[in-house]
């Protein structure tokens, strides 16, 4: 008695490790981790990166900005001054009377032709007619764009792990059907080995039945690779190791209805696209405005601010700055009319990615009805194959039935069972591939 409840613990603590060994994986689980382990996530923090880069760099606009300037110039003529011509006519005659040689070289000294100067400048942006902000609101919006379009690619991901996923789950219905068939052919065995001891059957009655045995191993085997494949393509997809051991829960969805209304996130790229062009315009209407600033520099040089004075000497100016470049408005309108092109352009791939995915929700709509009926009418083929099934088994027992046929019965029995487990998955498929489609 004592072995026998030992035997009966042993038992269960081997059950119940099983059970705590084995990993339960959902279709929502099997999608987050293959976008979080995406290389492409890692682009999220690179493009923050270089948003917050570039905002720095607009904003050191209104820093001051200081530089040194020299410079060495030679010129072939230099500043000189020209009396009147009644003050010069006075000046020649005193230089006939007395013979001497005045002019305006004699009291002023002549400008060097060669010149030098050295000179710090300082300039601070008061005002830059709005670009800083709008060059801002491009950036921010250019990193928007990029952001979305990394979502619409791991959106798509989504659907890639989906196949993988229902792949698997149909491959596991199949599998428990071929567990069933297994069972049903040991009690067929067992018929046939007892009529065959009753001599009542042949051995070659029997022979069948094995060969039926070695048919659903062939075909334990192909779903077995098949899933093996599957499930390396998903683990290298979450990052982590899956084998035979982990169990994948079919999803549940409580309801048919999809709203009509499409949440995709092509559509939010679309718009965030819109919004980066109408970014741009404001980015050309800044540029026609004028700029306003302050500035003041100091240096050393021959001459400094006096032209006529030779001497090297130190010298400081400062003062407002204001300048307006008409020049950006030569391209203005065709500049405009570029970004209303290609608004308009946006707005025809709207109109046609909003056909589309109607067009594909309207054909996913029927199919997920059709299997639904499907899956009815497929329960109705099994009840009446289990019927016929047990109806053989009975006449094979009382003689008047063929193995041969009997095995036919319960293949026809087999292959219901297993077209009802795919029409049901192919019905969740098809339901998530609506939801998918939608943008759920």
């Amino acid at each position: 008695m004592i072995k026998i409840k030992n035997i009966y613990f042993l038992f269960f603590i081997i059950i119940n490790a099983n059970t705590f060994a084995q990993r339960n994986l959902t279709l929502e689980e099997c999608q987050r981790l293959a976008i979080d382990n995406y290389p492409l996530i890692a682009q999220y923090n690179l493009i923050d990166a270089a948003t917050e880069f570039t905002l720095h760099n607009i904003s050191s606009v209104y820093l001051p900005q200081i530089q040194l300037i020299g410079q060495a110039t030679y010129q072939t003529e230099v500043t000189k001054l020209k009396l009147k011509p009644e003050i010069q006519k006075y000046i020649d005659q005193i230089n006939n009377l007395f013979n001497t040689g005045f002019s305006t070289e004699t009291f002023i000294e002549t400008m060097p032709k060669d010149q030098y100067k050295a000179y710090l400048e300082a300039t601070q942006l008061i005002w830059d007619g709005g670009q800083s902000a709008a060059g801002k609101r491009v950036v921010r919006t250019t990193a928007e764009v990029e952001r979305q379009k990394l979502n619409v690619s791991l959106y798509a991901i989504k659907q890639k792990i989906s196949d993988l996923y229902f792949g698997i789950l149909q491959i596991d219905e199949q599998r428990k059907i071929l567990d069933l068939y297994y069972s049903d052919l040991k009690e067929v065995e067992k018929t046939v080995q007892s009529a065959v001891n009753n001599g009542v059957a042949m051995t070659s009655d029997l022979n069948l039945v094995q060969i039926e045995f070695i048919n659903l191993e062939e075909k334990e085997i192909e779903l077995a690779s098949v899933r093996t494949a599957c499930l390396s393509v998903l683990s290298a997809f979450i990052h982590q190791n899956l084998d035979d051991s982990v169990f994948f829960e079919i999803p549940v969805y409580y309801s048919e209805d999809i709203s009509a209304d499409i949440l995709r996130p092509e559509l939010t790229l679309i718009q965030r696209q819109r919004e980066l062009f109408n970014a741009q315009k404001r980015t050309i209407s800044a540029k026609n405005m004028p700029v306003l600033g302050l500035f003041v520099q100091g240096g050393y040089g021959r001459p400094a601010l006096n032209m006529l004075d030779a001497a090297w000497q130190p010298y400081a100016i400062g003062g407002l700055q204001f300048r307006w470049n008409f020049a950006n408005l030569y391209n203005r309108k065709r500049d405009l009319n570029l970004i209303e092109n290609n608004l308009k352009i946006l707005n025809v791939q709207e109109e046609t990615f909003r056909f589309n995915t109607n067009l594909e929700m309207s054909n996913l709509t029927p199919a997920v009805s059709k299997f639904k009926k499907l899956i009815e009418n497929d329960s109705q083929v099994i009840e009446l194959r289990t019927q016929v099934r047990k109806t053989a088994e009975s006449k094979y027992r009382n003689g008047i039935y063929q193995i041969k046929d009997l095995i036919s019965d319960i293949n026809a029995e087999n292959f219901a069972k297993q077209t009802k487990s795919i029409h049901y998955i192919q019905y969740l498929k098809s339901l998530n591939d609506l939801k998918f489609a939608q943008g759920e």
